[in-house]
Formats: C-alpha cells, sequence, structure tokens
C-alpha cells in the first residue's frame, strides 16, 4: 500500500511537472517599420534609441539580444515578404506576390488565373506626376467606399473580355481583382506604383524613383502577360478619368486637401501561395492579432487563428491595452500568439521623426507596460522585432537589419540591457542573415 501511494505521488508529480512544460507561451511581436537610422536632429540617435523604452529594455536586458535581415542582405522587403521570411517561409521559395495576399485579407474571391494588385488611392498632376501616393493620408473610409463604388459601377473594361472588382480597404488602400473568362491572366507584370519595383518575383523598394506614373509592361513574353498589362493599364486610365472630377474629390479639392484621382497598382500575382500550416510546421497553436488586410491575408494562409480586432481609432492606448486585453482572453486557448503592430511605419514614410519617436514610446508604454503587468515571464517567451527599417531619411523601407530580442522562459541573457539598433549589434544572438532563420529559434526557446 505505501509502495502504491509513492508510486501515486511520484506520477502526479511527473505529470504537473510535464503541465508545467506545456503552458509556456509565445508572444511573438512584430513593430511594422520600427528600424530606423540615425537622425541629425536626435543628436545622430535612431528613433529607436532616442525613445523612452524601459519595458523593451527591460526585456533585452533579461534576455538574448541580436540584429535579423528580414529576407536577406540587399533587400529593402515589402512588410509581405519581411512577414512571410520571419513567419519561417522562404519568400524565394514560395510564390509570394502581395495582390493575392492583400485579396484574401479583404475577403475577395480569388482562383488562380485571376490577376490580384495591391493598391493606393493617390494624388497625381495632369501630366502623370505622382504629387502623393497615398492621397494625403486623410482619406476616410466613407470617401474611399464611395470612389471604389464609382469605379466598380463606371469602368467597364473592353480591351480583353474580363470583368474586376476593386475594394477599398483601410485609409488609402484597396485591392483589386480582374478575371476573364477566356485567358487566364498573369501576375507577370510591372508596377504603375513608381516606388516599388519586382526583383527576383518580390515587390522591394525602388530606388531613386521618379515620381511619374508607370505603365505596366508584361515581363514575359505571353499572351496572358499582355493582356493582363493591358487590362491593368486600361483600368487605371479609365478610373482615373472617373476619380478625377468625382463630387468627393471636388469637395477635398475646396477644402484644400488633395484629390484621390488615381489608382495606383503593385505587386501583381495571379498564383495563390500555398504554404504549409504553421501549426503543423512546429506541432504549435498559433493565433494571431492583425490590422491589414495582407496580414491577415498571410495568417490564413499560415493556417492561423484570427483573433478579431477593431480597425485601429487613432487612439493608440486604447488600441495598445485593448490587444492586451484580447491576448489575455484567449491565452489559455493558443501556444503562440502573432501580434502585428503597425504604428512606427507611417510616420517613418513621412520623415516625422518627432511622432516616430512618440509612436515607438506608446508601444512600449501602452502595449508592453500593460502586458507586462499581465503575465509571467517565466512561463512566456516574448519575441519583439520589426518587420523592416523605415528610416526617416529615406521616407521609405531600407534594407537595414532590424533589432530583434527574445527574452523569458529559459531563454538566457546577455550584457545587452537596452532595446535598439546600436545595442542589439552587441547581442548574442548575433547577425542573422536570413528571417527564416528566426522560427527555428523561437520554437527551441518555447520547448526548452
Amino acid at each position: 500500500m505505501v509502495q502504491g501511494s509513492i508510486k501515486l505521488k511520484r506520477e502526479i508529480h511527473e505529470c504537473e511537472v510535464e503541465e508545467k512544460v506545456t503552458i509556456l507561451k509565445l508572444i511573438f511581436v512584430v513593430i511594422d517599420g520600427m528600424g530606423g537610422l540615425p537622425v541629425k536632429e536626435l543628436d545622430d540617435q535612431t528613433t529607436l534609441e532616442a525613445a523612452y523604452t524601459p519595458n523593451m529594455d527591460m526585456l533585452a536586458d533579461k534576455g538574448r539580444t541580436g540584429l535579423m535581415y528580414t529576407v536577406k542582405r540587399g533587400i529593402a522587403p515589402e512588410s509581405d515578404v519581411a512577414v512571410i521570411s520571419i513567419l519561417g517561409y522562404d519568400p524565394f521559395k514560395y510564390n509570394v506576390s502581395r495582390g493575392p495576399i492583400e485579396a484574401l485579407g479583404a475577403g475577395l474571391e480569388f482562383n488562380d488565373g485571376y490577376l490580384a494588385l495591391r493598391c493606393n488611392f493617390a494624388t497625381m498632376s495632369p501630366d502623370g506626376r505622382i504629387i502623393d501616393r497615398r492621397a494625403g493620408r486623410d482619406l476616410t473610409a466613407e470617401e474611399a467606399r464611395i470612389l471604389a463604388d464609382a469605379v466598380n459601377r463606371e469602368v467597364k473594361l473592353e480591351s480583353y473580355p474580363a470583368t474586376f472588382e476593386f475594394k477599398s480597404t483601410f485609409g488609402h488602400r484597396g485591392a483589386l481583382i480582374i478575371k476573364s473568362d477566356t485567358i487566364k491572366l498573369s501576375g507577370e507584370i510591372t508596377n504603375t506604383d513608381p516606388a516599388y519595383e519586382r526583383v527576383s518575383g518580390l515587390g522591394v523598394v525602388k530606388e531613386d524613383a521618379e515620381a511619374m506614373l508607370e505603365k505596366c509592361k508584361p515581363l514575359v513574353d505571353t499572351e496572358s502577360a499582355k493582356a493582363s498589362a493591358c487590362l491593368v493599364n486600361e483600368f487605371v486610365e479609365k478610373s482615373h478619368l472617373i476619380l478625377e472630377d468625382h463630387e468627393v474629390n471636388r469637395r477635398r479639392e475646396a477644402e484644400g486637401r488633395l484629390k484621390a484621382n488615381v489608382i495606383l497598382t503593385r505587386d501583381a500575382g495571379s498564383i495563390l501561395p500555398r504554404f504549409p500550416y504553421i501549426n503543423k510546421k512546429y506541432n504549435v497553436k498559433f493565433a494571431s492579432f492583425v490590422d491589414m488586410p495582407v496580414e491577415r491575408g498571410i495568417a490564413k494562409l499560415a493556417g492561423m487563428s484570427i483573433i478579431s480586432m477593431p480597425p485601429p481609432s487613432g487612439n493608440l492606448k486604447a488600441d495598445y491595452t485593448l490587444r492586451v486585453e484580447r491576448l489575455i482572453e484567449n491565452i489559455q486557448g493558443y501556444d503562440c500568439f502573432y501580434i502585428h503592430i503597425k504604428g512606427p511605419d507611417e510616420p517613418g514614410h513621412d520623415g516625422n521623426f518627432k511622432l516616430k519617436k512618440e509612436i515607438i514610446e506608446s508601444v512600449d508604454r501602452f502595449f508592453f507596460g500593460t502586458l507586462l503587468e499581465r503575465i509571467d515571464l517565466k512561463e512566456t517567451v516574448i519575441c519583439v522585432t520589426a518587420d523592416h527599417s523605415t528610416p526617416c531619411i529615406l521616407k521609405a523601407h531600407s534594407d537595414d537589419p532590424v533589432p530583434l530580442l527574445i527574452s523569458g522562459g529559459r531563454t538566457g541573457r546577455d550584457a545587452v540591457n537596452r532595446f535598439s539598433e546600436a545595442a542589439c549589434r552587441e547581442g548574442a544572438l548575433g547577425v542573422l542573415e536570413r528571417g527564416t532563420m528566426l522560427m527555428p529559434i523561437l520554437i527551441d526557446a518555447l520547448r526548452r
């Protein structure tokens, strides 16, 4: 009887130990465009180095740090390519054109052979010069919806038998689907957006771009590519005629705001990527908190559960603390959480270093400050990084490596006690040459 009791206690103890291992969680936070380059007005510090970030600094102090090229050296990636890479999928292996991913995230129907493109409402002068790629960044959801409805209602494609659906998604952003019953369309075409180009099938920032509307051209000598380029040009030209004199734009012009009078297209694709599901790949259960259609599309393709969130309200405290509340509400149902925070990217594009610094500080205070009060770091692994750098001095994405920290659980620590580009350069993680190197490190940290 005594021996049986001892055996039972041992089995209970072993079960308790096993249960403790299984409740270890991973919180993977990607802060969009957080990385940067030194700013003269900030005493030659980056916005992250100049920001007051005691919570991320504490995580760096208790963990390991490094730098990471989110795709690889020499690539200034768009967010979709970078996110796909740091989630463990090689963007050079999979067909990762942003258009189909954006369309999927926006809720548009897409089948292989359709053509999908990421779009921007923009402002164009009569001579074709792009005055602002984002129409002043002040296009309201209602204005965008009305303009999109007018384009869908009044534009007819006639160069090839084809129909389309254009959807405004968030702010100046949109997604376009073109389909034909007579020909399969091709994503092997160039952008009309002058700021981006296609390199090895990936969307990357175009260096020294001239701000002129581009003509869409086929990249291969096929009828599908020629038809696709022709249809995109027809759509852009005809929609411009509708938008130029639309009452929404007449009102915006009267109010001293920029017209949203042209639709820029980029990152065309005609095939939806097929990723191995992340849960099966790593034997975990992933949930995601994402704002933008492209991130929702990636989460769907990766097989993550998507925790429903309202669009950003502009109230940073409310937006960031709500994400923590939803995370805590769902923390028992999942092993891993992918959280994409958009904040710092837009002021980086605008060259507004003061606002970028303030937003980084708000992320630290309202997201991480709230989160760290609600979790036990002994039972949680936290990774903090960025999808790319958006230096204010460039007003565009760059190919610079981004800071990286992994803290909590049994990850160990190095001598770094600040979270910044300069500090992380000295960290024990070194420099990750590919973004695809990160997920195996995180899964290893989760299972230690």
